[in-house]
């Protein structure tokens, strides 16, 4: 088969040689494949993969809310008793009109346990996010007893006072001991406040 003798002509694609009539419908073939695959079907591939990221996302958000969802009663539970303790916790703290009796409970407290104050001092309010702080500077004489029942005295207050930058010295009087420290009570912002 001479290649030469053959027209080329597309019209008469019909008188071509048989292995050349193969050769030409294979490379047509491969071309429309070639071409359905770059313009079709990378498009859907690529559509696929973001699908599939999609669908590991969305698993994994399902499997995470499924765990929630099986524990949604113990939650719930939780949530009850957290709002119960809140509640016990708040009663706790004074209200506006409640600070000035719980700074008489305070001296009454250093009073009983047989302690001399020389310095009983209230400092002004600090605000935090939810709740007030309530510094009173304090000095007192005593013997170290006497501390120890004062501290034992502010733990059984109803409402919440902590110590704090407490320090021990000796004291010129009586041989004793003075304790310095900021003792710090806590009250509930109302919605006002915050």
């Amino acid at each position: 088969m001479n290649l030469e003798e053959i027209n080329w002509d597309f019209n008469a694609a019909g008188s071509w040689p048989l292995g050349i009539k193969v050769v030409a419908i294979v490379l047509a073939s491969l071309i429309l494949i070639g071409g359905w695959v770059y313009y079709d079907t990378l498009d859907q591939l690529a559509s696929l993969e973001k699908v599939e990221k999609k669908e590991l996302t969305l698993r994994k958000e399902f499997e995470r809310k499924q765990a929630e969802a099986v524990n949604l009663e113990a939650y719930k539970q939780q949530l009850v008793d957290m709002r119960k303790q809140f509640g016990t916790m708040l009663q706790q703290l004074p209200n506006k009109t409640q600070i000035a009796d719980l700074l008489v409970d305070v001296s009454q407290a250093g009073l009983a346990s047989g302690l001399e104050f020389s310095l009983f001092q209230p400092l002004g309010e600090i605000k935090k996010d939810f709740y007030a702080e309530k510094p009173i500077k304090l000095s007192v004489v005593g013997g170290y007893h006497e501390f120890g029942e004062f501290v034992s005295n502010l733990a059984a207050l109803p409402r919440i006072v902590t110590l704090h930058d407490v320090s021990l010295g000796l004291s010129a009087k009586n041989g004793g001991m003075t304790m310095s420290a900021t003792a710090k009570t806590y009250r509930y912002l109302d919605e006002e406040e915050k």
